[in-house]
């Protein structure tokens, strides 16, 4: 096939495009500017911007893609609403664009903890927090704006994420989590997280090429309290114990369910226990 990939030079990015050039993939990458890296792993690197809806129309209509993957986000310096800004107007400029080339099939990134309060790790058909407050809201809107959009293609997935960890991510040695581990401002509450490594993100957006239809839970087996993975992650990043703070954890904070992606073949090649040690 061919695919046009959104963010071929991002930490799922760069997994990707290797992946699907060894299953014999043509592969158009997107990037911010130019990049050797995304041409010597064997793609077609195309510069735009995903806030110019007529050049990225102009782009994705040159590329004839048969699937469009979306992997686009802007965390590199830590600020959730220029990554909100990518979610929202990124996304209706590359669903445009996709619409506008005939594209039949979009793969787009999402994420695992934007789902409403609940007891248990959350199925895909938990309703996303529509109800959260302010400093939680614009994500989830972010989230529900991007997924409405993509579902205007006739065949669509979203990967729903769990918190992303391993190289390129914030959480590896240097990075954001780690930073904050080293000063003591990462404790370890009851919150409750569900993690997925880049290797296996990638593994599954190559996977999801084939996946029927509707939004999978993309993590690992196991979701953990605070209080379990970041002892390890401090410890594996090198950092001092964390603080242990004990009470209820926030509502949302409950994890993902993994299920229908087991259903549909593909699991988690390491867990966060395993994993952070690669950190």
């Amino acid at each position: 096939m061919r695919i046009f990939l959104a963010g071929a030079s991002g930490a799922i990015g760069r997994r990707l495009v290797p992946a699907l050039v060894a299953q014999g993939h043509e592969v158009v990458g997107l990037t911010r500017r130019a990049s050797a890296q995304v041409e010597a792993m064997g793609a077609t690197a195309v510069v735009g911007d995903v806030y110019d809806a007529a050049g990225l129309a102009e782009v994705v209509r040159a590329a004839r893609p048969d699937v469009v993957v979306h992997q686009l986000t802007d965390l590199g310096a830590g600020d959730r609403a220029a990554n909100a800004r990518v979610r929202t107007a990124g996304t209706r400029n590359l669903v445009d664009a996709a619409l506008a080339a005939g594209v039949r099939r979009i793969v787009a990134q999402s994420i695992a903890w934007a789902y409403e309060p609940g007891a248990a790790p959350a199925a895909e058909d938990t309703p996303l927090d529509l109800g959260a407050g302010p400093e939680r809201l614009g994500t989830v809107e972010g989230i529900v704006s991007l997924e409405a959009a993509v579902a205007e293609l006739p065949e669509w997935v979203v990967l729903r994420y769990g918190t992303l960890y391993g190289p390129g991510t914030w959480y590896e040695r240097g990075a954001l989590m780690a930073r904050l581990a080293q000063d003591g401002k990462l404790p370890a509450t009851a919150d409750v997280s569900s993690f997925v490594h880049v290797d296996d993100a990638a593994s599954a957006a190559v996977a999801a090429l084939s996946w029927p239809t509707g939004a999978v839970n993309v993590c690992d087996d196991e979701p953990a309290a605070g209080h379990d993975w970041v002892p390890v992650f401090c410890d594996a990043v090198g950092a001092p114990g964390p603080e242990l703070v004990v009470g209820e954890r926030a509502g949302w904070a409950r994890g993902a369910d993994n299920g229908r992606a087991r259903k549909l073949g593909w699991e988690a090649g390491m867990s966060w226990r395993d994993g952070f040690a690669r950190v």
